[in-house]
C-alpha cells in the first residue's frame, strides 16, 4: 500500500519544547523536494512573498502568487511541484500551544479558514494586511531565533493576533479545486477503477485506493459518485460480490476457503457480506445455482 508522508512537528528543535515556529519556505523545500506529496501532523500557514507557482491542498488547487496565504489543518494532503521555487514565509504550530492557554477544545474551528469544512485553503490579503501580517511573522521569526530562552506567552499573543487578522482575508473568487475540472475528474476514476480491477481480492478498504491516489476517501468518494453514480466502496464491493458469485458456482471451493481467498477477516463477516448483497447466504446461493455435471 502507498502510504503518504507525514511529517511531524520538531518540538525540541530549540532545547525547550516549542509548538510553535516560523520558518523561511527555502529551509522546508529539503522536505518538500524528497516527498512533493505529504501529509503533516500540525497547522501550517504559508505566506507567500516572491513566485508564481500551482499548489495543491486536499483537492484544492491554485497558481498562488505574492500576498496570498495557504492555510493546512493536520492531516491534510499538500501537493506541490517537484521543484518548488516560491518563496515566502512558513508559520507551524501544534494546535495545543493555544488550547493551553485558552481552555477551548474548538478555539481554532472559530477561525472559518482553519476549519475543516471551509471552501478553500488559500486566502487573498490586502496590501495593509499583507504589511501587517508580514511583519508579525518576522516579529514571530525574531524572537524565535534570537532568544535563548523562548518567551511563549509574548509567542502566543503574536500568533492570536496573526490569526485575528487573517479572519480579516478574503477567499479568493477561482479556487481552480472547486470544481475539478472533468478532465482531472476522470483520470481519477480512470486510475481508481484500474486499480480496483486489479486488486480489489486483497483490498476492500476504500482508504488503500485513496492512499495510492495521493488523495482523501472523502474525495475518491466524491468524484466516484459524480462519474460512475454509486459510491467507492459500493463499486469495490460490487466486483468482490460477482467474484464471490463465480468462485460459489464454478468451484468446489469450501465457503470457508472462498471467505479465505477473498481475503476477509472471518468467515462469518464474509457470510454477512453476501447475504447483504444476494439476500441469502453462500450455501443457500451455492445450493440454487449449482453448475451442471457432465
Amino acid at each position: 500500500m502507498k502510504v503518504i508522508p507525514l511529517y511531524k512537528f520538531y518540538k525540541r528543535k530549540y532545547g525547550q519544547e516549542l509548538l510553535i515556529d516560523v520558518l523561511d519556505l527555502d529551509y522546508v523545500k529539503k522536505g518538500i523536494r524528497l516527498n512533493p506529496v505529504h501529509r503533516e501532523t500540525f497547522y501550517c500557514i504559508i505566506f507567500i512573498t516572491e513566485g508564481r507557482e500551482e499548489v495543491s491542498l486536499n483537492e484544492h488547487h491554485r497558481m498562488v502568487s505574492p500576498g496570498e496565504v495557504i492555510c493546512s489543518r493536520p492531516g491534510e494532503i499538500w501537493k506541490w511541484q517537484p521543484d518548488p521555487q516560491l518563496k515566502g514565509i512558513v508559520l507551524i504550530f501544534e494546535e495545543q500551544f493555544l488550547l493551553s492557554f485558552f481552555k477551548d477544545s474548538l478555539f481554532l474551528d472559530r477561525f472559518a479558514y482553519l476549519r475543516a469544512d471551509r471552501p478553500s485553503p488559500f486566502l487573498l490579503l490586502d496590501k495593509e494586511l499583507q504589511e501587517r501580517v508580514h511583519h508579525l511573522l518576522l516579529l514571530m521569526k525574531e524572537e524565535i531565533d534570537s532568544r535563548t530562552e523562548k518567551d511563549q506567552h509574548i509567542l502566543r499573543a503574536m500568533l492570536y493576533e496573526t490569526l485575528m487578522l487573517l479572519n480579516r482575508a478574503d477567499i479568493p473568487n477561482t479556487d481552480e479545486g472547486q470544481p475539478m475540472n472533468e478532465v482531472s475528474i476522470s483520470r481519477y476514476v480512470d486510475k481508481f477503477t484500474s486499480l480496483v480491477a486489479s486488486e480489489y481480492i486483497t483490498h476492500h478498504d476504500v482508504e488503500y485506493y485513496a492512499a495510492c491516489l495521493c488523495i482523501t476517501s472523502n474525495y475518491l468518494n466524491k468524484v466516484v459518485r459524480q462519474t460512475l453514480g454509486t459510491t467507492a466502496k459500493l463499486y469495490i464491493h460490487k466486483l468482490l460480490f460477482e467474484e464471490a458469485r463465480r468462485r460459489l458456482s464454478y468451484t468446489s471451493a469450501t465457503i470457508n476457503e472462498i471467505a479465505d481467498s477473498l481475503h476477509f477477516d472471518t468467515t462469518s463477516y464474509f457470510i454477512r457480506f453476501f447475504r447483504k448483497n444476494a439476500g441469502m447466504t453462500p450455501l443457500q446461493y451455492r445450493e440454487n445455482n449449482k453448475s451442471p455435471q457432465k
